[in-house]
Parts: C-alpha cells; sequence; structure tokens
C-alpha cells in the first residue's frame, strides 16, 4: 500500500504538492470535495493572503469563528506550548515574518529576532472561537498541513475509501492493510536517506531545518521565546494516529525531547542534532541506516 495499480490525484494546495493514492480512481465529485475542502482551509488559516480569517486577525483583534478542525487544534497547541515552555506557540507568526518569512516572501529580516507574545497575554483559543487583545499573526505551519492531511482523510473515508494515502509533499497518512516503505530524507542531502519507515495505518510526518531555509542561518523552526531558528536540532520525525499530531509533535521534538513528548502522546519519534547525534524511541518503527 499504496499497490502500482493505484490511481493518484495529484493537486496543489497551501503551497504544497499533494497527491492522494486509492484502489480506484477518485470520482469527479469526491476530487472536487477534497480541492473545495483545501480552498476551505486556506481562506482560514493562510497568513500569506489578505482575504483569510488570519489576516483578519492580524489587522484587528477581536472574536473570529474558525471551521471546525480548530478546535482539536487549540487544544494540541495549547498542550505543546505548556510542554515546551512557551517555545513553540501559534503566534509566531510575527516573529516569522521579523527574520523575512512574510507574505511577500522578501526573505530579509527587518529587525531583530522578536520574540512571540505569550498566549496567555493575547490568546482566548476556546473550541472554534478565537478571540485576540490584540493584532497577532497565527501560524499554524508546525501543525497545518498533518491537520488538512487529516481532514483530506476523513472525507475520504465518507467517500467510501477505506484504503488510501495522502501524501502532501512528505508528511503522509496511510489507511488500509499492508505497509509502504518511505525512506527517511538525509538533513544535508536530499538525494540520500538515513534509513527507512515500514508505514501502515498510521501518520509519518517530519520536520528538517533545511526545509524553508533562507539567508544564513535562517529557518522557519523558531523558538517562540526568542524569536530565533533553533540550532541544536536539524531534523525529526514523528509518528502517530493522526497526521495533526504527527505534524505538531515534529516541530516540538525541536524545543523538548521526544521522551517528554511521550509522556502526553502514543508517538514514536526520531531526533537528528545538528553535532550528528540521534535519539529516538525505543519503539520507532524505522531502521536507521549506519
Amino acid at each position: 500500500m499504496p499497490h502500482a495499480d493505484w490511481a493518484a490525484f495529484s493537486f496543489e494546495g497551501i503551497g504544497t504538492g499533494w497527491e492522494v493514492s486509492t484502489p480506484h480512481v477518485l470520482g469527479p465529485s469526491a476530487q472536487q470535495d477534497l480541492l473545495a475542502l483545501v480552498e476551505n482551509f486556506d481562506a482560514a488559516w493562510s497568513r500569506f493572503r489578505a482575504d483569510s480569517l488570519v489576516s483578519a486577525m492580524a489587522r484587528e483583534p477581536g472574536s473570529y469563528s474558525f471551521p471546525a478542525e480548530a478546535a482539536g487544534l487549540g487544544e494540541l497547541y495549547r498542550s505543546l506550548y505548556g510542554l515546551t515552555g512557551g517555545a513553540m506557540t501559534p503566534l509566531v507568526g510575527a516573529s516569522l515574518e521579523r527574520l523575512g518569512y512574510d507574505a511577500s516572501y522578501t526573505l530579509r529580516p527587518s529587525g531583530d529576532p522578536l520574540p512571540a507574545p505569550r498566549w496567555e497575554d493575547v490568546l482566548d483559543w476556546n473550541g472554534t472561537s478565537i478571540s485576540t487583545s490584540a493584532p497577532v499573526v497565527l501560524d499554524i505551519g508546525a501543525a497545518g498541513k498533518g491537520l488538512l492531511v487529516d481532514v483530506l482523510a476523513s472525507a475520504l473515508q465518507v467517500h467510501g475509501m477505506e484504503a488510501f494515502m495522502v501524501d502532501a509533499s512528505g508528511d503522509l497518512l496511510a489507511r488500509g492493510p499492508g505497509t509502504v516503505p518511505v525512506g527517511l530524507e538525509h538533513p544535508y542531502n536530499p538525494a540520500q536517506a538515513i534509513g527507512v519507515v515500514e508505514l501502515g495505518g498510521r501518520a509519518l510526518c517530519a520536520s528538517a531545518a533545511n526545509r524553508r531555509a533562507w539567508g544564513d542561518g535562517l529557518h522557519h523552526v523558531l523558538d517562540a521565546t526568542t524569536g530565533q531558528p533553533v540550532r541544536t536540532t536539524v531534523a525529526t520525525w514523528a509518528l502517530a494516529d493522526t497526521a495533526a499530531v504527527a505534524d505538531a509533535l515534529a516541530t516540538a521534538l525541536f524545543f523538548v525531547p521526544g521522551t517528554v513528548l511521550e509522556e502526553s502522546f502514543d508517538v514514536s519519534w526520531l531526533t537528528v542534532f545538528s553535532d550528528g547525534s540521534a535519539a529516538y524511541s525505543a519503539e520507532f518503527e524505522g531502521t536507521l541506516f549506519t
């Protein structure tokens, strides 16, 4: 799974490439439903389009009503905000913009690193309602792609698909019998793999400092307490039952040891550090090449 004779539906969404593999060709209505879900997700959560809810929140504080997936996302972020001592937060958007990762992709810092505002000072996230006391730039990039993977997976099940794989440029969710080998990309050489995971029935997500990197040592994984990119970790992988959790925990591994995350989440994980060493959970499903 997926088999060579499976059908693939490919498209672009939220700034990246997607491929949905299924045993049978998805009908036009199913395809249109998936594309509509991607557009609705982008219209709510993107900080790169002026007409999104997130952009409205950046212009003016107040109370905003988000789609249904916001409830679980808020709980996930609130938990990881606490576990990482505030280093991981959806309020990191302005910090990313300061370093040049903004809606115009200037990729040039406009000033010194900017710590994110504290959650407890500006944000009240209650279910699908998000209220702010000051303009904030919400950025859910640490979990958003995985969350959309789960949204599309739920839609596929509604359309009667019991076996499928959703591939969001390497963030994967597999459902159905069997497994598929997935290479773990070398953090310094995308043409090489440092290991392989036999993925079946779970989600596998990765985060790496070489992805969305620009300038001298600048990349998208920031410690929100300082506004600066993390230097000690270069790549992480997390396996969980949902892609949202796997995606979020892959980012959280940049800030805390995987053993800390295991106390609150059903996760297996791998972290590669900048000194070339690695750590991984006892039940990690992968095999590392030595």
